[in-house]
């Protein structure tokens, strides 16, 4: 589930963008990483997301910047029985990932 690159990949699948996210309030118990996987499938976004030992949840995410901008979006909403309080982003440089995944 990482990196690809050479010849036959176009420019925004070479050039994604990408951030890593925490997501902080009542995230955990909710269904949040199993509606985050299928938003970010349903987007075409690649990356992963995790419970932290804290009772936050922890998203890594890459995709053109349109699809990121959506993605970022659903987050601060979550799914329903979700409370966001607040989601702190940073940007960063993209892996490679390709595909999205539940982690432990």
């Amino acid at each position: 589930m990482k990196k690809n690159s050479g010849p036959g990949f176009s420019k925004a699948v070479q050039d994604p963008a990408a951030f890593s996210a925490l997501i902080s309030g009542r995230v955990q118990g909710v269904g949040f990483r199993y509606s985050c996987y299928h938003e970010a499938c349903r987007l075409g976004i690649s990356g992963w997301v995790r419970n932290t030992m804290d009772g936050d949840v922890e998203v890594w995410a890459e995709g053109s910047r349109g699809k990121l901008e959506r993605f970022l979006e659903w987050l601060r909403r979550g799914p329903p029985g979700a409370r966001v309080n607040s989601v702190q982003t940073g940007a960063a440089a993209p892996a490679g990932y390709t595909g999205f995944a539940i982690e432990p």
